[in-house]
């Protein structure tokens, strides 16, 4: 086996299994979508309408926002409940299971922040390299 090169470490045992791969994959798609992480963060401070969303959000597209929830429902992470209202009034709510997608949504927006300015800093370095020394 060949030796390992110094700061790497051992892949997971659990990421060999292509089967576990594949759940982390689809699951990451879900979670780790930008849209998915502003607007689960928005439903963690309660149920809000369609427009409340959007207007939370800025600059989504009524599609998009349209999509996404779509997506969080049907992945069990919000419901979507209707009104017998005139007009129809529909409230979007994290489940339990949505609930639980904060704590890490928000320990990845916080790490974000808090590295946004190192990271912008490391691609103006990258960027201003000569062509000849990127790979």
């Amino acid at each position: 086996m060949p030796a390992r090169q110094e700061g790497t470490s051992r892949i997971p045992r659990n990421l060999e299994v292509p089967e576990d791969c594949r759940a982390i994959s689809e699951v990451l798609s879900r979670v780790g979508d930008k849209w998915t992480v502003l607007v689960v963060s928005a439903l963690g401070e309660g149920p809000k309408r369609f427009n409340e969303l959007r207007r939370a959000l800025g600059s989504i597209s009524q599609r998009m926002l349209t999509l996404t929830l779509r997506g969080l429902e049907r992945d069990g992470l919000v419901t979507r409940t209707a009104f017998p209202t005139v007009p129809p009034r529909v409230e979007y709510e994290l489940t339990k299971l949505g609930r639980s997608l904060l704590e890490p949504v928000s320990g990845l927006g916080l790490w974000a922040r808090k590295n946004r300015a190192a990271i912008q800093d490391a691609r103006r370095k990258f960027d201003a390299m000569p062509a000849s020394n990127v790979r």
